[in-house]
């Protein structure tokens, strides 16, 4: 089964990480890349990405026919997703106990991916 792992963090958090210093955050990135590399060679990861903070993005509202454009996120939340990785597994568990192992903050939500049948 095919599942994403959202990596994040509080807007604190996000905050605190975009203040690491150079050592610090080499040392951040050299366990989680660890982490990508151990799972993907084990061929439980099929994709991923990191993202950008918050403040890059910009929404397209979709209302009563009209599209509009904004810059930032489309909602305020506490919560700031940091990146993303695909993963096939056999079960919830075993995307639960990657989950478990993730070095690189402080939650991951974990979701099943909807697989639609070929036509």
């Amino acid at each position: 089964m095919k599942y994403v792992l959202m990596f994040a963090g509080t807007s604190d958090e996000q905050d605190q990480w975009d203040k690491l210093t150079k050592e610090q955050l080499s040392t951040a990135y050299e366990q989680v890349n660890k982490w990508f590399e151990d799972n993907s060679k084990a061929g439980r990861i099929v994709g991923g990405a990191e993202l950008r903070g918050p403040s890059t993005a910009t929404t397209v509202h979709h209302k009563n026919g009209k599209v509009t454009i904004t810059d930032g996120p489309f909602i305020e939340a506490k919560e700031v997703i940091g990146g993303f990785a695909v993963v096939e597994v056999k079960d919830l568990d075993e995307a639960l106990d990657m989950a478990k192992t993730w070095p690189g903050g402080s939650m991951v939500e974990v979701r099943p991916v909807v697989e639609h049948p070929s036509s």
